[in-house]
């Protein structure tokens, strides 16, 4: 099987464990719409805005120095254990201290309540301690096992939700027998804390079913290997925080400046757009482990190139058919007419977020030639991009400055990335066929949205049309791909 053939094959299965969980998060989107008004939907988004701010800066961008320290160390087992051992060190430092002073960081924040805090850290904990134990998994090539997990912890978190927010209501409603405990607790908390609950218990039973896993591991720690892995990550971590200020300051500074309200609303139009994260997780599960198994073949730039090229022809197909729909997947995923004011800012995300995953394809340059430090600095001009216009913009033009930020802080990533890149690691990048595509795929989503909206005779026709073209000018290179 070739490189490219096999990539394939791994970004299908690990992206199954990857983009399953959130396809379904997403489509609990509706359920929490309805059961939610845009005030406590906000209530959510902050939580889980922090909730990723915490696990870029506990998590220190381990994984990826992992995985490079996999592909080239001799002796595996000291990568496993100084990874392991070092995240579960500063976890539990960060558990005692957040915990002892829940109240005041709490406060700090703003959650309403302090047990909001209280879960998420947990829920930030576990899912840190298994970081490692999932990108063994990843890079031993064992991706059934890792699906398996993944689903079982995004079914968990499923059915308590669906229980909590649809069956409760319903049987108390309809007066079906309940224990008086489950009655009392349902009544005496806000409805969005049985989100954080769900999320507290899934990632408790995925840390259950890894305990295995994680003894199995010889936990030797090496001082001068996590010193050499600590320089690695560390521009990783920085960077890592500010990609997250690129993806989630715009909704608080929404609320800050325009209020709860607009900010649940654009915050669930914003979910849409994650149609295209999906992808790019799914993309990015079976790309990190590959490009660092396969930096030394004879051909390995090559390979990049043609993945680029593939990753933003799939990318752009995928959003021009969000696009073009979008007034039934919002129907479908929003429920609430209240939500459907944001829906202009869809396009500009899928776009933005295409942009995004070809950086993070781009991004292999500095990680293989280990000047990590460059992927700080580009994430860094684009924190810099999203803070400055959405505090100019957000008063003059209000969440359509935050999609706008969005598209030019990842658009301004991806082209200082090439253009670096190419002095430090020159890679033969298909560049006229990616934008080609890239182009075509937002010329046809905009004359649909803004001509030809809900008239889903001429998206069907769009979409034809653009397989068309893909079919024309790659045909060969499918014929290629499908032969064994």
């Amino acid at each position: 099987m070739s490189s490219l053939k096999r990539f394939f094959k791994d970004t299908i299965i690990y992206g199954i464990g990857a983009v399953l969980p959130r396809a379904i998060n997403i489509f609990l989107v509706k359920l929490h719409t309805s059961t939610l008004d845009a005030e406590k939907y906000a209530v959510n988004t902050d939580y889980y805005v922090y909730a990723a701010y915490l696990n870029a800066l506990l998590t220190f961008g381990m994984e990826t120095a992992f995985f490079r320290f996999f592909s080239r160390e001799k002796e595996k087992g000291k990568v496993v254990g100084t990874s392991f051992i070092s995240l579960l060190i500063s976890s539990l430092l960060f558990l005692f201290l957040a915990l002892y002073f829940n109240e005041s960081i709490a406060a700090f924040f703003g959650f309403e309540n302090p047990l909001f805090f209280k879960l998420l850290v947990y829920t930030i904990v576990l899912d840190t301690i298994v970081v490692v134990p999932f990108a063994y998994l990843r890079v031993t090539n064992k991706p059934l096992k890792f699906t398996a997990i993944k689903i079982l912890n995004i079914g968990v978190f499923t059915l308590l939700n669906i229980f909590f927010l649809w069956f409760v209501p319903y049987a108390i409603q309809n007066k079906i027998s309940l224990p008086e405990s489950l009655i009392t607790y349902y009544n005496d908390y806000p409805k969005v804390i049985h989100i954080f609950v769900a999320g507290t218990v899934a990632s408790l039973s995925t840390f259950l079913i890894l305990i295995p896993a994680i003894f199995k591991f010889k936990l030797q720690f090496d001082t001068q290997l996590f010193k050499r892995m600590l320089v690695y990550s560390f521009p990783i971590m920085i960077g890592s925080l500010a990609f997250v200020t690129n993806e989630n300051l715009d909704k608080l500074l929404l609320g800050d400046i325009l209020g709860e309200k607009q900010m649940g609303i654009y915050a669930a139009c914003y979910k849409l757009g994650v149609f295209m994260t999906l992808y790019i997780v799914a993309f990015r599960m079976g790309a990190e482990p590959f490009f660092f198994n396969n930096a030394d073949k004879k051909n390995a730039k090559e390979t990049y190139s043609k993945i680029l090229t593939w990753f933003t022809i799939f990318g752009a197909f995928f959003m021009l058919i969000v696009v073009v729909f979008i007034d039934l997947f919002a129907t479908i995923l929003l429920g609430k007419p209240e939500y459907f004011e944001a829906l202009s800012i869809v396009p500009i995300i899928l776009l933005a977020n295409l942009f995004l995953g070809i950086y993070n394809i781009l991004s292999i340059w500095y990680k293989l030639t280990d000047k990590t430090k460059f992927g700080m600095y580009f994430s860094i001009i684009g924190a810099f991009i999203t803070i400055v216009f959405n505090v100019v913009m957000i008063p003059e033009i209000g969440f359509m400055a935050s999609a706008w930020a969005t598209l030019f802080a990842f658009g301004t990533m991806m082209m200082i990335s090439y253009f670096v890149g190419q002095k430090h690691y020159p890679v033969n990048y298909k560049l006229k066929k990616v934008s080609f595509y890239v182009l075509s795929a937002t010329v046809f989503g905009l004359v649909s949205f803004h001509l030809f909206r809900g008239q889903y005779w001429f998206s069907l026709i769009t979409i034809f049309l653009f397989f068309g073209l893909i079919y024309f000018n790659e045909k060969k290179e499918i014929k290629q791909l499908l032969k064994r």
